[in-house]
């Protein structure tokens, strides 16, 4: 074998060594081990004598390049690593609840075969277990036992007897003449403990008056929920049968006397039986549909006379109505409700309550209103009259009203509470101070001056 067959042969053995070794180093080291490692090999062959240099011409004649080596690049003949996907550690999930019934159980076999270490070991382990299953629902118990703000005074009282127990245990009281050392005065501890005994007793017994008070007002606040649905049902199910009465075949509102009768006693009973928003709702709705307006009807067969423009004729001095209020509104509270383009005309109001009601455009024509509240209620452009408020009168049980001049059209205010009303007109003020009485002149707005009090008391 010649001196270059020699060489190459030693080379191929030694690449073969290398070659072998960087697998080996690949397949049990990250790729920063193995970037390492051909520096080193790089570093050691630049380094040798024997490794030939760039343009270098061996014995043989053959030339051999030795490659640059990037520090920063990945070498060409690098093996990457196959990555591994790292499997989820199996966690293991306590039963607490197992944990604390051996550990009772392991106490209870302490206590059995008389072995002090067992027995204190499983009370241990059973008390700390009964701790962590606890605190984490003591929040939620806290949070639901005890109103949000009793638990700042809970806190406090808690904090204060501490603080009492800690000053009688310090105070000079307790301790013996020449020593240092706190000798507990459990005498006194015990008058503590009766005292705060009798303070938790009269706090429970506040908490519990407490409870009740708050269940009470979440039962009444549902009671009133539920009448306010079971009213609105009694309306809708008055307003059908109503409409039933007041439609048929015929045409709208061929009413009959008998028809009449049997709307006036429903709407009489659902009157007295709803609140003031009920009432209000059930004149709004008898208002619109002109149920509670005088029409103009047939002589012969009572039927409603159309006006011409797609209506209904009304007849104020003669006129028939489906449906007569009369007393049914006697004394009825209709606080703060909306009144607005209702028709009230020639009902009986007498001390009915209005106070702070919307009674725009409202008409109280011929209305009993003696003694009514009508206290900060919006009277802008309510019909007190018709006509003038010069020639304008009261009502009259024996004399017809003129709907020309205002006389008997006017609505009965003797002893009206005005006061504070929004809105009132030059008009509204001058009848009302005309014929009001000197009760009703006392309350109206801007006072009467200069208007003549034609009741004469």
């Amino acid at each position: 074998m010649t001196a270059n067959e020699k060489m190459r042969a030693e080379g191929n053995l030694e690449q073969l060594g290398t070659n072998s070794k960087t697998e080996a180093i690949a397949a049990n080291s990250s790729p920063s081990e193995i970037l390492n490692h051909h520096h080193e090999s790089n570093g050691h062959q630049s380094n040798g004598a024997s490794g030939p240099e760039v343009g270098s011409q061996d014995n043989g004649g053959l030339v051999v390049a030795k490659p640059e080596v990037n520090s920063l690049a990945e070498p060409a003949d690098t093996v990457r690593p196959t990555q591994k996907v790292a499997t989820p550690r199996r966690r293991w999930h306590i039963n607490y609840g197992w944990v604390t019934l051996i550990s009772i159980m392991v106490t209870i076999l302490g206590l059995a075969i008389d072995n002090v270490w067992l027995g204190f070991a499983g009370a241990i382990s059973t008390l700390v277990v009964s701790v962590r299953i606890l605190l984490p629902s003591w929040g939620q118990i806290w949070s639901q036992l005890v109103p949000g703000p009793w638990r700042s005074f809970i806190v406090g009282c808690g904090g204060l007897v501490a603080g009492i127990i800690t000053l009688l245990m310090l105070s000079g009281a307790n301790q013996q003449p020449g020593s240092r050392n706190i000798q507990i005065n459990w005498d006194a501890i015990g008058a503590v403990g009766e005292v705060v005994g009798a303070l938790g007793q009269i706090l429970i017994a506040i908490i519990a008056v407490y409870v009740a008070w708050r269940q009470y007002v979440i039962s009444k606040e549902l009671t009133i929920q539920q009448n306010r649905i079971t009213q609105q049902q009694t309306i809708d199910a008055y307003f059908q049968g109503v409409s039933d009465l007041a439609l048929n075949d015929e045409g709208l509102l061929e009413d009959w006397p008998q028809e009449r009768a049997i709307a006036d006693g429903r709407t009489a009973s659902i009157l007295s039986s709803v609140d003031a928003d009920g009432k209000a709702k059930i004149i709004r709705f008898l208002s619109q549909s002109k149920m509670l307006t005088p029409l103009r009807r047939d002589r012969h067969l009572g039927r409603p006379i159309l006006d011409g423009d797609g209506g209904y004729a009304e007849d104020r001095a003669s006129g028939v109505r489906v449906i007569d209020l009369g007393v049914m509104l006697a004394g009825a509270d209709l606080s703060s409700t909306d009144l607005r383009w209702t028709e009230l005309s020639e009902a009986n109001l007498v001390r009915a309550n209005l106070c702070n009601c919307d009674l725009v455009k409202a008409n109280f024509s011929r209305t009993i209103l003696y003694e009514a509240n009508l206290a900060e209620a919006d009277v802008m452009g309510t019909r007190f009259f018709y006509g003038e408020a010069e020639t304008a009168s009261p009502r009259s049980r024996t004399e017809r009203p003129n709907y020309k001049t205002g006389e008997y059209t006017g609505a009965v205010i003797e002893n009206a509470d005005f006061t504070n009303v929004k809105r009132l007109s030059d008009a509204q003020r001058y009848y009302c101070c005309a014929w009001g009485g000197s009760k009703t002149r006392a309350t109206i707005p801007g006072g009467c001056e200069g208007i003549p009090n034609k009741l004469d008391r």
